[in-house]
């Protein structure tokens, strides 16, 4: 029984041999008048055009890269794009690269740095012109560099001295926002943390560590808290912190998806933010100014981060035996409704 449906056979495209048969030219010339490189009779030219429109050519970009020994695509590696920050990241780096004619292929890695390598390897061989990535450790930006192809790190930083970097200042904006908590009379602050290996983390740690040993603080090794790598491993953390017989007054959750994970434990043990528990946060996703109160945040643009990924870039192409540069930008604390003193100091 036949019927109308769905044609399944294999999409058939069309090629620059089916627009020189078309406009009645040679394939050499048909090259010529859509690549606007050589010589062409402008009647001619236009025809061709006129043919490749109406039969809906599109040359391919790869092939001309590969004779052009050429590319205009950018590989961009982040770690998880289910994460606002990274998601933020990738469309900054996609508008600048278009803006400069260039275009983007996004891998998400999903935190395996054997996944990480395997995109790291398509990008070579399909001759992107250069890599961004948000490295899980030194391994791919080492094994870029050994190839000579040109790669930023974006938001950590692995490689530092050897590759171009665009970073934030974490150690610095960590020990201004637990200055914060400590000018509130706030003395057990508790970091959650999802890692501190790499230079993120382990950067926000160190401002955190700084700014209680420059207040006479002893840093107490219950209070830094390993967080899980996701909201509901935090959650779980916070919770298991939070019902301890000496709870902390202030915690301060080192991205977004650990301070989502901290104001749900508040919520699941009926404690009042900021009366009962003041929360800051590291990364300011949008839900946090959208609850109430508000959750105090480090604001950092991820969109200029990937759009300045980009400009180190192409500076790195146009010059690539330029010294390898770290770009810091700046970082700003958001002050919401989440902090407070503690009740021991209000009393």
């Amino acid at each position: 029984m036949s019927g109308i449906g769905q044609d399944h056979s294999p999409r058939r495209y069309v090629t620059i041999k089916d627009v020189a048969k078309a406009a009645g030219v040679s394939q050499s010339t048909t090259s010529r008048a859509m690549s606007g490189e050589g010589y062409v009779a402008a009647h001619v030219r236009d025809r061709v055009r006129a043919v490749a429109e109406d039969l809906g050519y599109v040359p391919h970009a790869m092939a001309r890269s590969l004779r052009k020994q050429t590319s205009r695509s950018i590989g961009v590696l982040v770690s998880d794009l289910r994460n606002p920050f990274y998601a933020d990241l990738a469309a900054g780096i996609a508008a600048r690269a278009r803006q400069q004619g260039y275009t983007m292929m996004v891998v998400d890695d999903q935190g395996s740095v054997e996944d990480e390598l395997s995109a790291a390897r398509v990008f070579v061989s399909t001759r992107s012109a250069g890599v961004i990535i948000t490295p899980l450790s030194s391994a791919v930006g080492e094994y870029l560099l050994r190839l000579h192809i040109p790669v930023v790190e974006a938001d950590r930083q692995f490689c530092a001295g050897r590759c171009d970097a665009v970073i934030v200042d974490n150690a610095s904006i960590a020990r201004r926002v637990t200055d914060h908590l400590i000018a509130l009379g706030h003395r057990r602050i508790a970091l959650l943390s999802d890692e501190t290996e790499w230079t993120t983390g382990g950067e926000r740690a160190a401002g955190y560590r700084r700014s209680l040993e420059e207040a006479g603080i002893g840093v107490e090794p219950s209070l830094v808290v390993a967080a899980g790598w996701d909201s509901r491993g935090a959650q779980s953390a916070a919770v298991d912190l939070l019902a301890r017989g000496d709870p902390p007054t202030a915690i301060f959750a080192v991205n977004n998806l650990v301070a989502e994970g901290v104001w749900r434990a508040a919520h699941d043990l009926g404690l009042r933010v900021p009366d009962d528990l003041s929360i800051v946060s590291f990364d300011d996703a949008r839900w946090m100014s959208m609850v109430s109160p508000g959750i105090t945040a480090i604001a950092q643009d991820a969109v200029a981060l990937g759009a300045a990924a980009v400009d180190r870039l192409l500076a790195r192409i146009e010059d690539p035996h330029e010294p390898a540069q770290t770009v810091v930008l700046e970082a700003t604390i958001v002050p919401r409704g989440s902090t407070a003193a503690p009740r021991t100091v209000r009393a």
